[in-house]
C-alpha cells in the first residue's frame, strides 16, 4: 500500500496550484498543504501558511512548559520517596559519605531530599528551556551551526577562565552526595558560621547570629563543622571560688543535672543523662567544674542555658561562693 500511495502523494505535492499557494515541495508547511487540499482556495492556504510558523513556535513553547511542569511533578514525587525511603538514600550515598545519618535520620533525609529536589528542578528547567529556545530559533530560520560553533568556542574560553566556577559545582555535587549539611543546619564553614538557608551546586547561603546573610562559594569551603547533624553536646563550665568546697559543689551540681533529666520538658531534648565530669581547670581565683549533656540536634544551647540558670540558683542556695574576680 505505501508503494501505491507514494506516487499519489508526490503528484499532490507537485500540483501547480499547491506549489503556487504553498511553495515548492520540501518547503510546504503541513497546515498550508492540508488547507489547500481540503478547500482548494489559495487565499485560505496563504493564511494557513502565514500562521503555520507562529503556531509551531507556540506549540514548542507549550510543549516545553508542559515538560517542565511534568518533570517538576516527577521530581516532587522522587523527593517524597527519597525523604521517606532509607534504601534509596543509602544507595545515593554508597561509597561516598563517611557519616551515618542516625540517630535522627528522618529530619536529615527530609532536608537533603528538599535540597536535591531544588537542584534537580533548576537543572531540568534550564535544559528544557534551552532546547526550546534553540528549536524556536531554528523555526525562525536562524542558522544554528555558526551559533553553536561560536557558543562552543566561547564555552571553551569561559571554561579556562571559570575554573573556580567548575570547582564550585563539583564541590557542591559532592557536598550533596556526602550529605555534609542541608537547609536548617547550623554550620561553621570557616569563612562564616550560622544557619543554612539555601544550598545550590554553586553557593551555600547562611545567616549568622547577627542576622547577616553570607553567600559562600562551595569551592571556597575547605572545612565544614556541622553543629546539628546526628546529635549535639551541651557543655557548661561552672566556675566557683578557689577555696570553695569542691565535693559539696559537685554534689549540688549533680542534683541539678539529675533533676533536669527527670524534667519532662527537657528530658525529651536530651539523649542521655547529663554528666558532671569534675574539675576541668584550676585558674587563679577559681575552679571550673564541667557538665555535659548529649542532646538532640540544635537543642544544645537551650539545654545549656537551662543548666546555667539552675546551677546558679542551686549554688547560691547552698552557700557555695562564686569567683570574686
Amino acid at each position: 500500500m505505501p508503494a501505491v500511495l507514494a506516487p499519489v502523494l508526490a503528484a499532490g505535492a507537485n500540483d501547480p496550484g499547491l506549489v503556487r499557494a504553498c511553495g515548492p515541495k520540501g518547503s510546504q508547511s503541513w497546515l498550508c498543504s492540508t488547507v489547500f487540499r481540503i478547500s482548494g482556495d489559495s487565499t485560505a492556504a496563504d493564511v494557513a501558511d502565514a500562521i503555520a510558523k507562529p503556531l509551531r513556535i507556540a506549540l514548542i513553547i507549550v510543549i516545553a512548559w508542559v515538560l517542565v511542569r511534568l518533570t517538576r511533578v516527577l521530581i516532587a514525587r522522587f523527593v517524597r520517596q527519597l525523604a521517606t525511603s532509607v534504601d534509596k538514600l543509602a544507595s545515593l550515598r554508597a561509597g561516598v559519605a563517611f557519616v551515618d545519618t542516625g540517630p535522627m535520620p528522618q529530619a536529615r533525609r527530609v532536608q537533603r531530599a528538599e535540597t536535591i529536589g531544588a537542584v534537580l528542578r533548576s537543572m531540568v528547567g534550564v535544559v528544557i528551556w534551552a532546547v526550546a529556545l534553540l528549536t524556536v530559533l531554528d523555526e525562525l530560520g536562524v542558522n544554528l551551526a555558526p551559533l553553536l560553533a561560536g557558543a562552543g568556542i566561547v564555552g571553551l574560553a569561559v571554561g579556562f577562565g571559570a575554573q573556580s566556577l567548575v570547582r564550585d559545582f563539583l564541590s557542591g555535587l559532592f557536598m550533596l552526595l556526602e550529605d555534609q549539611y542541608g537547609v536548617g543546619d547550623v554550620v561553621d564553614v570557616g569563612l562564616a558560621s550560622g544557619t543554612i538557608e539555601g544550598v545550590s551546586l554553586r553557593t551555600t547561603r547562611l545567616r549568622d547570629v547577627d542576622g547577616v546573610v553570607w553567600h559562600v562559594p562551595n569551592g571556597e569551603i575547605q572545612r565544614v563543622g556541622n553543629k546539628s547533624q546526628q546529635w549535639a553536646r551541651a557543655v557548661v563550665d561552672v566556675a566557683i571560688a578557689y577555696d570553695a568546697d569542691v565535693v559539696a559543689a559537685t554534689r549540688v551540681i549533680g542534683e541539678v543535672v539529675s533533676a533536669l533529666w527527670q524534667d519532662p520538658a527537657y528530658a525529651d531534648l536530651m539523649l542521655g543523662s547529663p554528666e558532671v565530669l569534675g574539675v576541668e581547670a584550676l585558674e587563679p581565683g577559681r575552679l571550673v567544674i564541667r557538665v555535659t549533656a548529649r542532646t538532640r540536634p540544635l537543642e544544645q544551647w537551650r539545654v545549656a542555658r537551662e543548666l546555667r540558670v539552675r546551677v546558679k540558683a542551686a549554688l547560691d542556695a547552698a552557700g557555695i561562693a562564686a569567683p570574686s574576680g
